[in-house]
C-alpha cells in the first residue's frame, strides 16, 4: 500500500478510471498543507482519464487540508465525505467533482465489493459449525 498522499497521487491517480462517469469533466486542485508550506496537486478529469500535475492554478474545485488528512485518504483509512464532515479538509467550488474525487482514492484496506455474496448454506452465519 502507498505510504503517503504524494506517492499515491504521483503513481496511482493518473490514467484511465473506468468507474468515473463518462460525462464527468473538470479540474481539481488539492492543497496539501504541511506546516507553513503547501503542495499543490492539479487534477484534470476528462473522458474517464485523469491527468495529474503540480500546479497552483485556479480549479473548478479546490480541496485543502493537512498532509495527515490526505495521507489517510490515500491509505484508505478515511473517506473524502467523512473528512469533509470532520473538517479535516475543506472544499470550495464545484462540489459535484468531490464525488468524482472519492472514486480516485482507495477504499478501506479490508473492504470487499458489496455484491460478493456469502457461500450457499448457513455455514457462513455460524462460522461453519452447523452440520
Amino acid at each position: 500500500m502507498t505510504a503517503t498522499a504524494a506517492d499515491y497521487l504521483s503513481r496511482c491517480v493518473a490514467g484511465r478510471h473506468g468507474d468515473l462517469p463518462e460525462t464527468t469533466s473538470g479540474t481539481l486542485r488539492l492543497d496539501v498543507r504541511d506546516g507553513a508550506s503547501t503542495e499543490h496537486w492539479y487534477l484534470t478529469i476528462r473522458d474517464q482519464r485523469v491527468e495529474v500535475t503540480r500546479s497552483g492554478e485556479p480549479a473548478d474545485l479546490v480541496v485543502a487540508g493537512a498532509r495527515a488528512a490526505f495521507d489517510a485518504l490515500a491509505a484508505g483509512r478515511s473517506h473524502i465525505a467523512s473528512a469533509l464532515l470532520r473538517n479535516d479538509v475543506t472544499a470550495q467550488g464545484n462540489l459535484r467533482l468531490l464525488m468524482s474525487l472519492r472514486r480516485l482514492f482507495p477504499g478501506p484496506p479490508a473492504a470487499h465489493h458489496p455484491r460478493h455474496l456469502p457461500p450457499a448454506g448457513r455455514d457462513w452465519l455460524d462460522g461453519g459449525t452447523s452440520r
